[in-house]
């Protein structure tokens, strides 16, 4: 993806969440020399990955097959791993109308999906082999809004504004707008994007970045080259 599409899908969302009463954190607002001069203060903000994520999961067409996220707190594996501490995440994801996230489950992230506003969301399920693989035949079970759903291989959830669903590790899924754009909230255990993501086909999480303009904010993948 360019940098400059990038920066331009960051003015959109910020407009699209400020529309539907959200307000990012102070820091999404930094300018890239402004992190650096901050980075010592901001190190959980580091650490923990939180910030802008825009992606195009490497297949160059983000307007089909891509999402915008922003990661507003994380705890770290750390403290998930000994029981205690901040051992939870929340986000803000915006799918656009027909805009895929193709099909992944996670190994350790139990996470609920929220409609908040917008269009309808379309979450299509398949359930796992004993291995924890993707099986085609088989479907599971989920929360949605806390009332026990039963799927079927393949269903397709859609919910409204206000709706949502838990999936645990497991549930395979993939997710799109219908009808519209939608806002989305995540709230999960501790989220780790670099190695919690399987997915059904081989594509990558993050976007390949062409640099033909400098960063208006910058996004999680670019910490560890500005940041140290």
């Amino acid at each position: 993806m360019k940098r400059s599409r990038i920066n331009e899908i960051m003015i959109a969302a910020g407009d699209m969440i400020y529309e539907f009463g959200f307000t990012l954190p102070p820091f999404a607002y930094w300018s890239p020399e402004e992190f650096k001069r901050r980075k010592d203060d901001a190190r959980h903000v580091i650490d923990a990955r939180c910030g802008w994520d825009i992606t195009d999961y490497g297949a160059g067409r983000f307007h089909e097959m891509g999402l915008f996220l922003f990661t507003l707190r994380n705890g770290l594996l750390g403290d998930l791993q000994r029981g205690g501490g901040m051992c939870y995440a929340e986000k803000l994801l915006i799918s656009r109308q027909d805009q895929l996230s193709p099909m992944h489950t996670h190994v350790v992230k139990a996470e609920d999906i929220i409609n908040r506003g917008g269009a309808t969301l379309v979450v299509e399920l398949y359930g796992s082999d004993d291995k924890g693989n993707f099986a085609e035949d088989r479907g599971g079970t989920v929360l949605c809004d806390g009332i026990r759903v039963d799927y079927a291989p393949g269903q397709k959830l859609k919910l409204g504004p206000g709706e949502s669903v838990t999936l645990r590790p497991g549930d395979w899924h993939a997710f799109w707008g219908e009808g519209g754009d939608v806002l989305i909230g995540e709230v999960s255990t501790v989220n780790d994007d670099e190695t919690d993501n399987i997915f059904r086909e081989p594509i990558g999480r993050f976007a390949d970045i062409e640099e033909d303009e400098r960063p208006k904010h910058l996004l999680v993948s670019d910490y560890r080259s500005w940041l140290g």
